[in-house]
């Protein structure tokens, strides 16, 4: 468990773990893909899927972001409960929800030290150590934004960062 006494301090950053900047870097890049995808996606595409049982575009969004609350809680060895809001899933509210999200677990993280990383947790039935959760967090926002990526592509949305270069 996290005390929440260090939660509340302020945080050294000249002190921070290595690993921690990296992975606020990972963070920061994966957030501003997904924000500005979501961005450019058309309102009226929200509730578009590639099929029956897939989730909608706006349902992806609203699953990152929540997915970032309940793999943070795992984390501190709290819990946060999935899946309230995804009938939610209009631009406005997941872009609001992305953002706090991501806001919320790039706080949070920005105060693990390297006692924090070492411990262990448990999640989807393994034992992970923090760290190597994390990478886990990394790669589970990567894969949303890659199935983003091709659901704009499907719906002639262009990713802004590609139409750039």
């Amino acid at each position: 468990m996290f005390c929440a006494v260090r939660l509340l301090r302020k945080t050294n950053f000249a002190e921070q773990p290595v690993f921690v900047k990296e992975f606020l870097g990972q963070v920061d890049f994966v957030k501003g893909r997904l924000m500005q995808l979501a961005e450019a996606m058309p309102e009226d595409k929200y509730s578009w899927t590639p099929g029956e049982g897939v989730r909608s575009v706006g349902e992806v969004y609203v699953h990152a972001a929540e997915a970032n609350y309940y793999m943070l809680s795992l984390m501190k060895g709290e819990k946060f409960d999935m899946n309230s809001s995804e009938s939610k899933a209009d631009k406005k509210t997941a872009l609001s929800l992305m953002e706090e999200s991501f806001s919320n677990l790039k706080e949070s993280a920005a105060l693990f030290t390297d006692e924090d990383l070492n411990k262990e947790i448990e999640a989807f039935g393994m034992k992970f150590s923090v760290r190597n959760f994390m990478v886990t967090v990394i790669a589970h926002l990567h894969e949303h934004l890659g199935q983003s990526i091709a659901y704009a592509r499907m719906n002639g949305v262009t990713p802004p960062w590609s139409a750039q270069e």
